[in-house]
Formats: C-alpha cells, sequence, structure tokens
C-alpha cells in the first residue's frame, strides 16, 4: 500500500461517509437523466444528463469538507481548489479525484454503473504513491462500496445512505474464475491477444465483461480473475485514466492481495504527466498478472 496511509484519517472517514450518503440520491436521479447532453468531457466523449448531475453533486459536498483542498473529475477539464482557508498539502490537506458516473452508457440497457473515488495526499495530477484512500460504489441490484484506506479493504452494504459492514479485510479469492478484456478485439496487440487465447483455453475461466470497469473490477474481486483495458493499436495508452480509474483500482485490488500493471509495472508507479492522462490497466490475480506481464514482454 501507499505510503502515509495514517496521515489523514479523519477527512478519509468524512470522504466515505459522503460517498455512502450520496449514493442514494445519484441512484434516484439515474431514470430521468439517461439522455445525452450538448457538451462533451475533456476526453471528446459524450457526457449523459446524470454524467453532470453526479458530478455537480459530488463537487458540492465533497467540497466542503475540511480537508479536502482539491476536487478533480473526469467531466472537468481542470483541478477546481475547494478550500479558501490557509490549509494545504503540508497541513493536511487531500485532493479527490473522481469518476462520478463509471460506465453511464450502460444506463440506456439497464445495466451496472458505479462511482470511483482516489483520495490523495498531493497536488494533483498525483502519483499512486501518494494515495492514501480509494472506494467504488457499485449501483447493481444493490448499493454496495468497497473502500480501501489504512485499515485494509472494506466491502459495505449502503442502505438508505448509511454504511453496513459486510466483509472486512476484503482479499480476492485465491483460485480466480473470471475474466475480462476491453477495447476493440481487431485492436489488441498479437501478444495481448496470445494471452487471452490462453486464459479461453482453460475450461475453469467464465468470461465477465458488461461494458462498466466497475461491474467488472467488482466480479473480480468477488470471485478472482482479471481484468483489462489493454494497449491499442488504435490507442497505445489505452482507453482509462490513471487519476480517476486507473490509480484507484489498482490500490484497491493491491490492497486486496492483487496485483496490477500498465504491462511493464505496477500502476501505482506510474509517472503523472497531466490530469487526463491514459494509462493500459491490468489488475486481478497476481499470478494471472504476472503471466500477462511475461508475455507482453
Amino acid at each position: 500500500m501507499a505510503a502515509q496511509l495514517d496521515h489523514r484519517p479523519d477527512t478519509v472517514s468524512q470522504i466515505f461517509a459522503t460517498l455512502a450518503a450520496l449514493a442514494p440520491e445519484v441512484r434516484r436521479a439515474l431514470p430521468g437523466r439517461r439522455t445525452k447532453d450538448n457538451e462533451t468531457n475533456p476526453s471528446g466523449e459524450t457526457q449523459l444528463a446524470a454524467d453532470a448531475y453526479a458530478d455537480e453533486l459530488f463537487l458540492k459536498h465533497l467540497g466542503t469538507l475540511d480537508g479536502v483542498i482539491e476536487y478533480a473529475s473526469e467531466e472537468r477539464a481542470k483541478v477546481v481548489s475547494t478550500d479558501d482557508s490557509d490549509i494545504d498539502h503540508d497541513a493536511g490537506g487531500l485532493s479527490v479525484a473522481i469518476d462520478p458516473l463509471d460506465g453511464s452508457g450502460n444506463l440506456k440497457s439497464n445495466n451496472t454503473v458505479g462511482t470511483i473515488v482516489a483520495v490523495y495526499d498531493a497536488p494533483l495530477p498525483a502519483a499512486g504513491s501518494d494515495l492514501v484512500a480509494a472506494a467504488y460504489v457499485t449501483f447493481g441490484p444493490i448499493t454496495t462500496m468497497i473502500a480501501a484506506d489504512a485499515d485494509g479493504v472494506t466491502e459495505y452494504l449502503i442502505d438508505n445512505g448509511i454504511r453496513e459492514v459486510l466483509t472486512e479485510d476484503v482479499r480476492l479469492p485465491a483460485d480466480p474464475v473470471v475474466y475480462g478484456f476491453g477495447g476493440w478485439v481487431p485492436n489488441w496487440s498479437s501478444k495481448f491477444s496470445a494471452y487471452v487465447s490462453e486464459i479461453k483455453s482453460d475450461d475453469s475461466m467464465k468470461l465477465r465483461y458488461g461494458g462498466a470497469m466497475i461491474g467488472d473490477i467488482n466480479q473480480v474481486l468477488t470471485y478472482g480473475g482479471i481484468y483489462a483495458y489493454p494497449a491499442l493499436h488504435s490507442a497505445p495508452n489505452g482507453k482509462l485514466r490513471l487519476q480517476f480509474e486507473a490509480n484507484p483500482i489498482a490500490f484497491i485490488i493491491e490492497g486486496a492481495g492483487g496485483r496490477s500493471s500498465d504491462g511493464t509495472q505496477s500502476l501505482l508507479d506510474v509517472e503523472p504527466t497531466e490530469l487526463h492522462q491514459r494509462v493500459p490497466v491490468y489488475v486481478g490475480n497476481e499470478v494471472l498478472v504476472e503471466q500477462l506481464d511475461e508475455v507482453l514482454n
């Protein structure tokens, strides 16, 4: 896990509690906000009304927490300063980077969506080594939250905005059984395609891919396995964003005993260069990610 994990426990706890409290409001807002806005996000993707709504809601509430001094979102081009006092990172201020509604394209077909949050003890864009906490909320048949901090990885049920512990010290199952790989197949590299063929040939492995990373990651964390959104011929850096998706998911998976990689190193070791930086993402059980690294290299 990253250094300085015991640095700001009160603020981290407030962030997790706020995510839980807002989850019912986000969920209630989804049915009437499945239409496209006239805006695009900084990655050039067309926003849904639900994306913009969730982003504004999280900024309004997370941005007012004591100790949160920066807010950045997949839906915003720039970092927002949220604290007008003299507090800074040296004095204990934390940065929040959020994907307000991961997989919002799934709303039309009524499939899983979620929220991903990374908490950094550094100005944004920040390195994975600066993470002090990460969490994701899954809006499935029930609403749950996976949260990682200094105490490990915990699964919560969210009911009426209140967290109830379901599982403490969450660990990836030792015997992996699921896989999910993103990207257009003809755009995969020959090395990655060879690895996929190897995984598919294993009768114990089952395909689980739903079009929202957060749902696929939750499958891996629940059953054991591997998720990847690889480097593509058309997108050498893949699709997923380091600050908002790759780093927090890597923090959670590694905290649960798994491994992450960009194809050469842990995602938490990738040097940040800009806020909306993309990176290939490979996460899951250590043995599967190690095998993938060997094939890619």
